[in-house]
């Protein structure tokens, strides 16, 4: 099959192939099966039923963490101090060039695991027929044309064409998305393109057998079944640079060239001019290049991921890598899965219909959060007693008596054994009569397609014995309509349209009382005096919490689409009550293979409800989505959803839920399944992004300001204000110290009423690049005026102004931090909300003092014993100005943007 647009070749098509065509086909007997002698043969020929992973170097993995701009920039930086001969700054660098790389090594070591993960599946015994003799073979030794026998309980090994089918159901949800089991069949089906869902006679590797047995020829084994396909598709599927990745080595870049081009610049000015000799030249335009480097931002970027990450954890949500935690902040688009997902994966009974009454049932899955499986019966909207309903009483009693599923608690965990269909009844008795159903069972039909009910007889403990029967409407009203002329068939058939309609699954229960002496069950008599107790609507509930996340992800301006394996009718039923979006329009897998690349990416934006999907239709949405410049974040629990979860900008899995292929395939795993924590990592990852920008709106023009200090100095042929060393102190302390104030800044209020960033516009938008211009040329003139002032005035000697300057440069800093903290004027209630930041100024100026008073570091440093007037005073001075300057300019554009309309949400100055 060609996993890309989902075309199976003719000869692939084996639900259209009868019992003869396929013994022919496959070379094998469907008696006696193949020989052992020939088994052998195509083991040595087609290999073991596996899946291999490709393993990765770690090395390789490794040596990738220093694959960006912003760390050849620390790498630059880290050789020019060598070529300075300070040692020790070198290695400080060096050292933080290796933690990054080692953090996000460890960040990523499990995330591409998910082959192994797949390979892990197919381990099983299986019972196959060959020379005639049932024998157990390892799943792995089985071949194409083996005859595999399945029971209930089993694991299927390979993927087969059914010969036979026994009441059999199997549970595929793990490759279609549909919650609940698939009837089998062994007939041949019409159509050339039948979808993987409806393929009724294919048995797939990796499903469940759920109940029954049946017989099958293998058709497929390892790389060549479905779930092989998906490995494929996975491996082929290159992760996705995160858009925050791009921005920052695009950025780097142009740092880079920007730095160099004005060096070389620089270095040919000078020889050309001759203002310095050329070792002065040299160390000069090195002074520049190190001071206009922003050293920090690497570190400072890693570590507020770090933080973002740290908060994710802590509200349930598993972040694999870092620049993960910021894609989310930018996605436009989440594709959803439904099952599981948006749903709880728990068929409920939500409405009960008697021929008096239609109830609603309250208490969704099977557990209503901390009530335990709980619920109340509902009428008009009203709590009513619902055994004031004889009918509803004995509803109940046919739900519990007929099922075959069990509801078990372990260590305060619910789990159904069984059919989901069956489940829901089960549950609906469990809340309403508090405990689990008690049957004296005498005799059991089970369900079959043929017949389309199933039934149980059992001792009523009265004078007579009690005969239940449950199954289609259609089938149970033929009964009550023989036994009952005046049985309003019309009237019900209504009743089950109106749930049809909103996606629930309807069954109808009945029963009749049968003498003490009848201990089997006769179908034959089955339909003689049989009385409709009612029938319930069936669903997969919304979870609740989901319709309000729903909302704040649409307010936010993300478009959530849901993609599932189920019914067009039932999504889009699911898709209404979850108010997905003000119109829902709905696309099928097939109609989606119909359609060119082109024509998706074209009509793509078109719909937000995806049924009938498969896998590689998940991926060309996915990629569809993409070619329209969209941010994608893809969330899924199967191994279905594998490939699409590598494909989007980021995969989120579930962590209770998900399969252990879908978790390692993603980027962030959510540990409570909580469709929820969504919004949350939305909203972190824009606060990420934020101070991310502001860190960056910070280092920029307070690095280039250094710079600017000794290209200007250069340019008027004066003395250096400040040296190389002073240069690194500044640079080094400021690392260690006041930008990581941004790390601890709070989200602000307007963070989930603005639409997503757009990624194509960078990290820095036109105004910010004015800001930066700015403020550095503000401070490294307030810099230089000062130096020039005091220095040729007398006032003070080269180092004690030199001294002076550098910590006009720091006060520049710190003052300018108070500005660009966040949108909102200084002077507000937000002043003080990062009380962290006022920590690390403290530490900062405690680190100036050392560096001016210290014996041992003005040496090394070129400071001086400045007293407090030229010390502290004119940079404070000066520090002021500049927060002036850009709280002047702040309000100005906070003017603008309430004349545009798209102000930020600005409370309480």
């Amino acid at each position: 099959m060609d996993i890309k647009n989902n075309e199976v070749p003719p000869e692939r098509r084996l639900w259209q192939t009868g019992n003869d065509e396929l013994a022919t086909q496959f070379r094998t007997d469907l008696e006696s099966g193949l020989t052992e002698q020939e088994a052998g043969s195509r083991l040595a020929r087609d290999g073991f039923n596996e899946l291999t992973a490709k393993k990765q170097s770690k090395l390789l993995k490794f040596l990738n963490q220093f694959n960006n701009s912003i760390i050849y920039i620390l790498i630059a930086a880290m050789v020019i101090t060598l070529l300075l001969h300070h040692y020790s700054d070198a290695t400080v660098i060096g050292i933080v060039i290796i933690a990054n790389a080692f953090i996000g090594y460890f960040q990523e070591i499990q995330a591409d695991n998910a082959l192994t993960k797949i390979k892990e599946m197919l381990v099983s015994q299986n019972y196959v027929v060959r020379d005639g003799h049932k024998i157990e073979v390892p799943a792995r030794e089985l071949v194409v044309g083996d005859l595999v026998n399945l029971e209930a309980g089993d694991s299927v090994p390979a993927d087969m064409r059914l010969i036979s089918a026994d009441n059999l159901r199997i549970q595929e949800s793990i490759l279609t998305g549909e919650s609940d089991s698939v009837e089998k069949t062994e007939e041949p089906l019409a159509g050339d393109k039948v979808p993987l869902a409806e393929r009724s006679n294919m048995a797939f590797a990796s499903t469940s057998v759920t109940q029954g047995s049946g017989m099958g020829i293998v058709v497929a084994t390892g790389t060549n079944t479905e779930i092989g396909q998906i490995q494929t598709s996975v491996s082929e599927v290159k992760s996705q640079v995160t858009p925050l990745m791009n921005n920052l080595n695009k950025l780097g870049f142009n740092l880079s060239v920007f730095i160099v081009v004005i060096a070389v610049l620089l270095f040919i000015l000078g020889l050309f001019t001759k203002i310095y000799s050329l070792p002065t030249l040299t160390i000069a335009i090195i002074t520049m290049v190190v001071g206009s480097i922003p050293e920090g931002l690497p570190a400072s970027t890693s570590v507020v991921l770090a933080r973002g990450v740290q908060v994710m954890t802590k509200r349930g949500a598993i972040v694999k890598t870092l620049p993960a935690v910021e894609t989310l902040g930018a996605v436009d688009i989440v594709d959803t899965d439904k099952t599981g997902t948006l749903t709880k994966n728990e068929m409920t009974v939500t409405d009960v219909i008697t021929s008096d009454h239609h109830y609603q049932v309250t208490g969704t899955g099977f557990v209503d959060s901390d009530n335990g499986v709980s619920g109340d019966v509902m009428l008009d909207g009203n709590k009513v007693d619902w055994q004031n309903d004889q009918l509803f009483i004995e509803l109940v009693k046919i739900a519990g008596t007929t099922t075959d599923a069990e509801l078990v608690e372990n260590d305060g965990q619910w789990t159904l054994t069984g059919e989901p269909t069956d489940g829901a009844l089960t549950t609906l008795f469990h809340k309403l009569m508090g405990r689990s159903p008690e049957v004296d069972e005498l005799d059991t039909l089970p369900f079959d397609s043929a017949y389309r009910y199933s039934a149980r007889l059992i001792d009523d403990d009265k004078q007579h014995n009690e005969l239940m029967v449950k199954g289609a409407p259609g089938t149970i009203f033929d009964m009550a309509k023989a036994s009952d002329p005046n049985f309003d068939e019309d009237a019900w058939y209504q009743q089950v349209n109106k749930l049809t309609d909103q996606g629930l699954r309807v069954v109808a229960l009945g029963w009749k009382d049968v003498a003490n002496d009848e201990t089997e069950i006769v179908m034959d008599k089955i339909s003689d005096g049989i009385h409709l107790s009612g029938i319930v609507g069936i669903m997969d509930p919304p979870r609740e919490e989901v319709i309000p996340a729903i909302h704040h992800l649409r307010q936010a301006g993300v478009k959530v689409n849901m993609i599932t394996g189920d019914h067009p009718d039932t999504a889009r039923a699911i898709a209404q009550k979850l108010d997905l979006d003000e119109r829902i329009t709905a696309i099928t897998g097939p109609e989606i293979d119909e359609m060119a690349d082109e024509d998706l990416v074209k009509n793509i934006g078109k719909y937000n409800v995806f049924a009938r999907t498969t896998p590689a239709n998940k991926l060309r949405i996915v990629r569809a989505q993409q070619a329209n410049d969209k941010i994608v974040a893809m969330t899924g629990d199967g191994v279905n959803d594998a490939a699409a979860l590598k494909q989007a900008n980021i995969g989120v899995a579930m962590g209770i839920k998900g399969t252990d292929v879908a978790k390692e395939a993603a980027d962030m795993v959510l540990v409570n399944d909580s469709f929820t924590t969504i919004v949350d990592a939305v909203a972190e990852g824009r606060h990420v992004f934020d101070n991310i920008q502001k860190t960056i709106r910070f280092l920029l023009p307070t690095s280039f300001a250094e710079g600017l200090v000794v290209l200007i100095s250069m340019i008027m042929g004066q003395e250096l204000p400040l040296f190389p060393t002073q240069l690194l102190w500044i640079n080094t302390v400021s690392a260690l110290t006041i930008q990581f104030a941004f790390i601890f800044e709070p989200a602000e209020e307007s963070i989930m009423v603005r639409g997503p960033r757009n990624v194509a516009r960078g990290i820095l938008g036109k105004m910010d690049v004015v800001e930066i211009v700015y403020v550095s040329v503000l401070i490294s003139a307030l810099g230089i005026f000062t130096f020039d002032r005091f220095v040729e005035g007398g006032v003070l000697n080269p180092v004690l102004g030199s001294t002076m300057a550098v910590n006009i440069i720091i006060f520049g800093k710190i003052f300018y931090l108070f500005n660009i903290r966040n949108s909102y004027p200084i002077i507000s209630k937000h002043f003080f909300e990062n009380k962290m930041a006022f920590g690390i100024i403290a530490v900062l100026l405690a680190m100036q003092a050392a560096m001016f008073y210290i014996p041992f570091m003005q040496d090394v440093f070129h400071t001086g014993n400045v007293n407090f007037y030229y010390g502290w005073w004119v940079p404070t001075i000066c520090g002021f100005v500049v927060l002036v300057v850009t709280e002047i300019i702040k309000l100005l554009r906070i003017a603008y943007r309430k004349r545009k309309g798209s102000a930020s949400l600005i409370k309480g100055n």
